[in-house]
Formats: C-alpha cells, sequence, structure tokens
C-alpha cells in the first residue's frame, strides 16, 4: 500500500530549469508526474535544453575559455524559452519559466542572474490561487509584476496531487461555483473544455442515515420525533425573533440557535460546526455569517417537513470541475499566459523599504519593486519584516486558525455515488466532511476504481497533530468501514496524507480588534494585503478571485 505526503512533490508545470542552490530542486530529482493540459507538454522539453544548458555553464565556468568544447559553445548558445536578458547595467531581470527560474545565455549572465536583483513594478508574495489571479490581472493591465512561491508549484491550497492514477486536491475538496457571476465566468472560461458540470447530490449522515443537505430541505428523513422538534423550534423561535424575545446573539453559538431554533441547531447545526472549526463556538463571533449561512423561509422548511422537494444554496447545485488535473488545473490555466513572471522556491526571508522601494529576499537573491503586495500568511509576512512593534506582533500571534488534514483513499470498485458527505457526530469518525472526487471527473481515478476523501481539522497539540501518516489513514479507514463508505479495506489500493496549516481562518470575539491592528500597520508600511489569509478572512476560491479583481481594479 502506498503511502503518501512524506515530501513535497512539484507539478508538472512547475518542472523547474534551475539548479538545486538557486530554488532547491534539481530538473532530474523531480518525479515524473502526469500533465494535467496538452498545453503545459512543452515543460518537459524546456527543462531538458535547461539541464543541457546549465550543465554545460557549469563545465564552461571551470575552464578556460580556450579549452571550452564546441560542444558546450553550441550548448550555450542555444535560446532558453521565454527567458528575459539584461535591461541595464546596474541589475538584470530574470524571470521565470514554467514556475522556474531561467538559465541566462551564458555562464557570466547565468551567475549574474542568480545574484544580482530584479526590478519589478509589483512584487506578488505567495503563488497561490490569490497571487497567481492578481499576477494575470495586473499583467493583462500592462503592469510589470512578478509572483514570489517558496514552494516547488504554485497553486497553495489549490493544489492537487496524482499518483497511482488517483487525482485528489490535497487543500480538501474543492468545486467551481459562485454568486458572482463575473467570476464564475471567469473561471469557467480560462478552463476551456477541461471542465465538466456536475450536480450537486450532497448528504449528511445523520444517526445511521443519509439526510438530504441543506439540513433543513431533508427534515422529512429524520426520525419523527427529530422531525417534529425541529419544527416546532424553529416556528417557536422565529415567533419569538419576531416579538423581540431573543436578545441580539453574542457568539456564533447564540447566533445559531437564534436563527434555527434549538430542534435544526442542537441536531446539526452545533455538532457540525463544533467539529469543523475545532473551536468553542462561544468565543467565536458571528459577524462573518452573515449571507453565507441564511435563514431558511419558513415556506422551505414546512414544504421539507411534509415532504415536498426543495433545494437550497442553489448557486451550487450545479458545479464545475477540471476533466484533467484536479481543481491545480485551474491554477495553472489561469498562470498560462504569465507563468514567465513566476519565481518558485523563493521563499522570503526578509522584507525591506528604503525611499519608496521594497527589498524582498530569500537570502541568496533580492527582488526590488515599486509595490508589495502580500497574499501569504500575516503569521508568516510578519517575521520578515523589520521593526515590528510589540503590539502589532502581539495582535498577529492572537489571530486565530486551523488546520487542516486530508486523507486520501483509492478503491477498487465502487462508492456511494454522493458529491460530499457532511458528519457532524464524533463518534462517526474524526473527518467533518467526506467527498467523492472520482464522481466530479472520471479522470480523477483509474477505469474501475474510486476515489475518496476525508477531510480532519486540528491544531497543534491536538491528536491527529501527533499521529503519523500510517495512524491517521488507520483511524480513517476503521471510521469509512464503520459508516459503511468502505465495505472491503482489502479493496483499498492507494492511501496518501496531506496536512495544511493554514486552512481556515477563525473568527474568535477579539478577531476585529486583532486584525485592524496588524492591517493598520501593513497600511502604514505600504504593505497591500489580498487574499484569504493575508486579508485574514475566510474567503472561498471565488472570494479570493474577486479580492484579486477589485485589487487590480478590474470590472467584471
Amino acid at each position: 500500500m502506498k503511502m503518501g505526503g512524506e515530501h513535497p512533490r512539484p507539478c508538472s508545470f512547475c518542472m523547474l530549469v534551475a539548479p538545486r542552490d538557486s530554488c532547491g530542486f534539481h530538473a532530474s530529482h523531480l518525479p515524473s508526474r502526469s500533465r494535467p493540459t496538452r498545453s503545459l507538454t512543452t515543460a518537459q522539453g524546456h527543462c531538458r535544453i535547461g539541464k543541457e544548458r546549465l550543465s554545460a555553464c557549469r563545465r564552461a565556468a571551470d575552464m578556460p575559455a580556450g579549452d571550452r568544447s564546441r560542444r558546450t559553445i553550441r550548448i550555450l548558445s542555444r535560446p532558453v524559452p521565454r527567458a528575459d536578458t539584461a535591461h541595464d547595467g546596474r541589475s538584470t531581470r530574470i524571470t521565470a519559466c514554467r514556475g522556474g527560474t531561467t538559465a541566462a545565455n551564458n555562464s557570466e549572465s547565468y551567475k549574474a542572474a542568480m545574484h544580482n536583483s530584479m526590478d519589478v513594478k509589483s512584487a506578488i508574495v505567495g503563488g497561490g490561487l490569490t497571487g497567481v489571479s492578481l499576477a494575470r490581472f495586473l499583467h493583462e493591465r500592462g503592469e510589470d509584476v512578478v509572483v514570489l512561491e517558496r514552494e516547488p508549484c504554485i497553486g497553495g491550497l489549490c493544489r492537487s496531487r496524482t499518483e497511482a492514477g488517483f487525482t485528489f486536491d490535497i487543500g480538501g475538496s474543492h468545486i467551481i461555483f459562485s454568486r458572482d457571476t463575473g467570476v464564475l465566468s471567469f473561471m469557467r472560461t480560462v478552463l476551456g473544455e477541461n471542465r465538466e458540470e456536475r450536480t450537486r447530490n450532497t448528504k449528511i449522515l445523520y444517526k445511521g442515515s443519509y439526510v438530504k443537505y441543506p439540513f433543513e430541505n431533508g427534515l422529512f428523513q429524520l426520525p419523527k420525533d427529530d422531525l417534529f422538534f425541529c419544527i416546532n423550534e424553529f416556528i417557536q423561535n422565529l415567533i419569538a425573533v419576531e416579538t423581540g424575545r431573543v436578545p441580539p446573539p453574542r457568539n456564533f453559538a447564540e447566533w445559531i440557535t437564534a436563527t434555527f431554533g434549538r430542534g435544526i441547531a442542537g441536531c446539526y447545526m452545533l455538532p457540525y460546526n463544533r467539529k469543523i472549526w475545532n473551536f468553542p463556538l462561544e468565543n467565536m463571533s458571528h459577524h462573518w455569517v452573515d449571507g453565507r449561512i441564511p435563514r431558511p423561509p419558513v415556506e422551505d422548511i414546512i414544504r421539507s417537513a411534509i415532504g415536498i422537494e426543495t433545494e437550497g444554496y442553489t448557486h451550487q447545485a450545479v458545479f464545475s470541475y477540471p476533466v484533467r488535473g484536479g481543481i491545480e488545473a485551474l491554477i495553472h490555466a489561469i498562470a498560462e499566459p504569465i507563468s514567465r513572471y513566476i519565481m518558485t522556491g523563493f521563499p522570503v526571508s526578509r522584507i525591506r523599504e528604503e525611499n519608496g522601494t521594497f527589498t524582498i529576499s530569500d537570502g541568496r537573491r533580492d527582488v526590488k519593486a515599486d509595490r508589495l503586495i502580500s497574499t501569504i500568511p500575516l503569521q508568516i509576512l510578519l517575521p520578515c519584516l523589520e521593526n515590528v512593534p510589540d503590539n502589532v506582533q502581539a495582535a498577529c500571534d492572537a489571530l486565530k486558525y486551523n488546520s487542516l488534514c486530508s486523507v486520501f483513499i483509492g478503491v477498487k470498485g465502487k462508492v456511494p455515488e454522493f458529491s460530499w458527505v457532511y458528519i457532524p457526530e464524533e463518534e462517526a469518525g474524526p473527518f467533518n466532511r467526506i467527498s467523492f472526487p472520482s464522481g466530479y471527473s472520471t479522470r480523477t481515478a483509474p477505469p474501475g476504481h474510486a476515489s475518496v476523501l476525508a477531510e480532519i481539522t486540528f491544531n497543534e497539540g491536538d491528536a491527529i497533530s501527533r499521529m503519523q501518516d500510517p495512524e491517521i489513514i488507520d483511524h480513517v479507514m476503521q471510521a469509512l468501514e464503520k459508516i459503511g463508505i468502505i465495505p472491503d479495506r482489502n479493496a483499498v489500493v492507494y492511501t496518501g496524507v496531506e496536512r495544511q496549516k493554514f486552512a481556515y481562518v477563525v473568527y474568535d470575539l477579539d478577531y476585529r480588534k486583532n486584525i485592524e491592528i496588524v492591517r493598520e500597520f501593513c497600511s502604514e508600511r505600504k504593505i497591500s494585503l489580498v487574499g484569504r489569509f493575508a486579508q485574514f478572512e475566510y474567503l472561498n476560491m471565488d472570494g479570493c478571485i474577486r479580492s484579486a479583481m477589485d485589487f487590480a481594479g478590474l470590472d467584471r
């Protein structure tokens, strides 16, 4: 049985053409992976040329000029795809080719490219969905921009992993949907033909049975006592709210009860949210839920109770997903026009500003920019800055977030034909959601196979954080067997684990106070914050793209 999650794996989009000492990976050491789109297959050829050129550069740099072979000279004279040469006598502008740093035209310019500084209008720190989208939008406006990504490949939480014929999204299950028609049109357009549509078939596991999602639309499937409890409490609570007998909620737990009544709250909303947030709901703010969790109309509650078909969250009732490459294919499609402006393997360690110019360093190379845009977590950004006041650092340290453990299971045979399932009950397993990627696209699993992705929210010091991958896999498979998702463990042919430190922003009661302190400091330093963990807001994929569009001033 193959175990995953032991080491980072560069994607085919980010096949590096750089030596080990420039980006941390040597092209010859990259594992082979399937290519998500036909337009990316040239990356492999670029890597082969780049490897030959780099070897030639090293040989040429170490020998007298007269001893350099004609083969070396021929290799050095080959153009490297999509590379820029020096633009002035002071520094050398280098760009990224397929996510990696390009080799230069000869050994001297190669050394200059590695050691001199790059000058750009805007430097975007972070190559996740927000950073790559923003770079594209600014580039479309004619702005000089570079993306600096510390990992060997772009994508952030939207990366995907393909092994043994299975493709999983490492940041939990992602789908493409949105109420924002401009963002939805953009995502669908860039994917082109590499997408297919699916009708949502989502359930909630409740007392051993699968109930329609959202919970309030599946009330007719509840045991009779629970059905009466939910309807009665919803109506009684609605009357109390309308007559002013329900005080304003002070926290997230009170907001849930005030919105749904004690029945729906107690049966589903409270246990599920305790599980996914892994944080006391009484200590969470509720200001962030407006529009995200709507109060169901009383008519829908009554229809659901008597078994009339109702549909909630209709904006995701039909969703899109890439045919090939997992959700990472969306990142590749967005990045395709600007791939030369993306530098992977650039872990920012220091940022300083002088006379209106930012210098961003990874300890070996510098990038100079007129404008700095951060899309990385604040907890990573602040240690890179100089002279951060104690109160600002304390506010940043106080911001809460959750981590995510994604467990991948590949199965020979079939699994339930659901899109995903919410698991509110603790006794059902450690996961809060199970999804079935093989139902999103037939290309995410080999023929005759299916896939399951289990998501577990955790924090540093939790039991999950202390478990090794094999132990987590065994824990999850036992639970999946128990609830009937995997009927026979012998059918499991692939397993893997991925952990993401920064997964969910947690809105505790001090959130507003702390985030305003950090934002004000960054504003004073003229550092722009865009995206989920830079703005420190619970943004879905569409929200991240919208934040990039708004920053770029696009009217879509």
